[in-house]
């Protein structure tokens, strides 16, 4: 048997000659680029990569087959990105080009005052999201998130502050469910600390207690805090404030909220539990969006919603772009597609400047792997 030396050095040259026909591919696909410029064809074959990727799979062993395939769509996607590139046609996508004018129209500073949408009422987390992002916002209340798009859609609101997912309890379901039916852009994301404290009405007791309300990712945050109290009937409400709110109207001794501190004096209830939460490194992430799309300087995040087809390997060729451009995903969720039969709507969010050449080489080429892909907005996060 070899030595372990010998085996990879021989590895190591036959790693140097796959590298110098690698340049040499590319090479060549520079005259391809050059040809197809002068014909008016399209970047795009479908039929020649399907011919590829089968001819590939015939060419090793059984127990390679797939291996080769997936070598030979990487070699495709960078031959594809190099001819896009020295063609000049990224220019020339539709989403990249209102990008461009939005990022020329939006002013530098991103406006201090606004009239902004929220779902709740006074004291929402929702509420302190948007005085994060805005110094002196004008906040009107919607009872439901439903209500937060509708406002900036109608332009009844320029902004909406919206909470996208929490550390502790992911995702918000329901606001990913409502993003399919509205249109919207992201112009700015934040963090605000989650801080439960069970709030009553004065004379209650923790003993006392029959009944507690809240939003239901609160109610899954403190989980372990509810679990000892096994009498208690907890009750799901639209907001935790509204929560607050409803037991201090309702006068009651034996109900509380969990809530944020600010509305035990907002509402006039006493702190019963402070800080019940399960963890304490709990944040919950809200979007800003607009009705127009608004791109300032410093947008180094970037949200998309994809179908993909429904076929092997469609979200590894996408993820495989992502890695080649040297892209970091920071989410993916999927959320099923209403009246269409187990197909899924893909939410992503990626980490590039949006004045980077990967993110207008993305752009230009992210199209041809997708059923549909909806651009959500290019924006930075406030700490």
């Amino acid at each position: 048997m070899a030595e372990l030396s010998e085996l990879r050095r021989r590895i190591d040259d036959i790693d140097a000659r796959i590298f110098d026909l690698f340049t040499q591919r590319a090479e060549v696909a520079e005259g391809v680029a050059a040809y197809k410029r002068e014909s008016g064809i399209r970047v795009f074959d479908p039929a020649r990569e399907r011919a590829k990727v089968a001819d590939a799979a015939a060419r090793v062993p059984d127990d390679l087959a797939t291996y080769a395939q997936v070598m030979m769509e990487v070699l495709m996607e960078a031959s594809r990105a190099r001819q896009h590139e020295l063609l000049g046609d990224v220019a020339e996508d539709d989403t990249l080009r209102r990008i461009n004018a939005a990022r020329a129209a939006t002013p530098e500073l991103f406006p201090p005052s606004a009239r902004v949408a929220c779902q709740g009422v006074e004291g929402a987390y929702s509420q302190i999201a948007a005085e994060k992002i805005f110094r002196r916002p004008q906040i009107a209340y919607s009872p439901t998130f439903d209500g937060v798009f509708s406002a900036v859609e109608q332009g009844l609101a320029r902004y909406g502050v919206l909470p996208l997912e929490n550390s502790t309890a992911g995702s918000v379901n329901q606001l990913y469910d409502l993003m399919m039916e509205h249109s919207f852009h992201i112009v700015r994301t934040t963090r605000v600390k989650v801080d439960h404290n069970l709030l009553a009405n004065a004379g209650a007791t923790l003993s006392g207690l029959r009944d507690i309300y809240s939003h239901e990712q609160a109610i899954s945050q403190c989980a372990e805090f509810l679990s000892g109290l096994p009498d208690v009937r907890v009750h799901v409400c639209e907001n935790t404030a509204v929560a607050a709110q409803r037991v201090a109207e309702s006068g009651r001794t034996d109900a509380a909220a969990l809530s944020s501190l600010p509305c035990a004096d907002l509402y006039g209830l006493q702190v019963l539990s402070a800080s019940v939460q399960d963890r304490d490194n709990n944040y919950t992430r809200f979007a800003c969006i607009s009705k127009e799309l608004e791109v300032y300087p410093g947008a180094d995040r970037t949200s998309f919603m994809i179908v993909l087809p429904h076929e092997p390997g469609s979200l590894y060729k996408l993820l495989a772009k992502f890695y080649a451009l040297d892209i970091n995903l920071l989410k993916l969720e999927s959320r099923p597609i209403p009246e269409r039969d187990f197909e899924f709507m893909f939410y992503f969010d990626l980490e590039c400047p949006v004045a980077a050449p990967e993110f207008s080489s993305l752009m230009a080429t992210i199209g041809g792997l997708c059923q549909e892909c909806r651009y959500l907005g290019s924006y930075a996060e406030v700490l």
